[in-house]
């Protein structure tokens, strides 16, 4: 069954092909999963044949998929028990030492077996797909041993098969020292090096490799150690960088040629100037400082300005972002970093593609991309961020079939 999308007030390309990417009154024609035709006004004939489901645009807004870019989907538990201690200011050390942090979503995560973890990532993929999200990046690391990292990643290769959503798997064994290694950063750094990489490659189970940097986790020094073996195993490279302080995590991600730096609250105005030149993308997460209260974002205008391709994404995870809707991070992009509706969507979909390295496929509406298509009931592109608070999904089109229909889900 070929598909075809008409009459739509806006179709927002995220190209420059056409009136800056924004075509008005404009249809879509896809054929066996693919976009075929894209054009303003009647359709014509010659591209209908009876095989073809017509979706009426009217009034509504047609954008590419929306690309989750950063996340820790695969995890156990859940952490709203800290809540009330954040609001009161209780310093993060000590919600660590009381058993509470990331070490508890360690615990929750190796007591789940893999059947558990699949059943919990499937809710959250759900409510991605209902708002729009059609591929989304998962990162392992709440396990931090060699089981419970195998584990979470044969969990999202599986999920990948079972569920629409395209998901994209980074092992990020190097998200924190496990309480195993207290004290012994090089014992997990030459076990990660030695044990998991090797096997998550040769395996299947991860595409990318991401390290936290930052002051008490990982240096730059180990960064680099540990990014270029993953490079020379056939790794491709992430990083969490320069979060809370001024680490030069976005001068190694250039240096080391990674596709993304995520975080970036700290960085650097020569780190902005590396990721520009070397074309790394920065990913970074709205969501995460408003979770915080810190009232700092990452300078998303700064970036742009110098020519850095900046991408958005929820970075879902149960401690300091247990968000899995993109348009809530619209709201944060554009009033806590001030970027223009346009700049956001493109962060969603265009650039979040070159910083999961899957440019060529997804993130824009072009002849012979994937018909990856989310259609929202709004009159315009500005009028998806600036009415916000709730989900304005119609219909998503997953590889040219209707997943979500009057913004519910349907499972075939």
């Amino acid at each position: 069954m070929n598909l075809i999308i008409k009459n739509a007030s806006n179709i927002i390309t995220c190209t420059d092909s056409i009136s800056d990417g924004v075509i008005e009154n404009g249809y879509i024609i896809i054929k066996d999963g693919l976009i075929k035709s894209i054009g303003i006004g009647t359709i014509p004939s010659c591209l209908c044949d009876g095989n073809t489901n017509i979706i009426d645009a009217k009034g509504q807004t047609v954008i590419p998929g929306l690309i989750d870019s950063h996340t820790h989907l695969i995890h156990g538990g859940s952490r709203e028990n800290e809540l009330n201690m954040k609001l009161t200011g209780v310093p993060y050390i000590d919600i660590l030492e009381s058993g509470g942090g990331i070490l508890s979503t360690v615990r929750a995560t190796r007591e789940l077996s893999k059947e558990q973890l699949k059943d919990k990532s499937l809710k959250s993929l759900n409510r991605m797909l209902i708002h729009g999200t059609t591929t989304v990046e998962a990162k392992s690391g709440y396990g931090l041993d060699f089981d419970t990292e195998i584990k979470c990643l044969e969990a999202a290769k599986e999920l990948k098969l079972e569920h629409p959503i395209d998901i994209v798997s980074t092992y990020m064994g190097a998200h924190a020292i496990p309480p195993e290694y207290k004290d012994n950063s090089k014992g997990y750094i030459d076990f990660m090096c030695e044990d998991v990489m090797p096997y998550v490659i040769e395996n299947g189970l991860g595409e990318f490799l991401d390290i936290f940097c930052e002051k008490g986790v990982f240096s730059v020094d180990e960064s680099e150690y540990i990014m270029q073996k993953a490079k020379d195993m056939g790794f491709k490279l992430k990083i969490h960088a320069d979060e809370i302080i001024p680490l030069k995590g976005a001068e190694l991600a250039a240096k080391m040629g990674a596709i993304s730096a995520e975080h970036l609250l700290a960085v650097s105005d020569e780190g902005i100037k590396d990721m520009a030149k070397s074309g790394v993308t920065a990913i970074l997460l709205p969501g995460t400082s408003f979770y915080l209260m810190t009232g700092k974002f990452a300078p998303a205008r700064k970036m742009i300005e110098n020519g850095v391709r900046v991408a958005l994404a929820t970075d879902y995870n149960p401690g300091t972002c247990p968000t899995e809707n993109l348009q809530s991070i619209m709201t944060f992009a554009c009033f806590g970093m001030k970027m223009t509706p346009l700049e956001i969507i493109k962060g969603m979909t265009i650039n979040a593609a070159y910083g999961i390295g899957r440019e060529k496929e997804i993130g824009s509406i072009e002849i012979g991309k994937k018909a990856d298509l989310v259609i929202f009931d709004c009159p315009n592109l500005n009028y998806i961020v600036y009415h916000f608070g709730i989900n304005h999904v119609d219909k998503v089109i997953k590889n040219g079939e209707v997943v979500v229909d009057k913004g519910n889900l349907i499972r075939k």
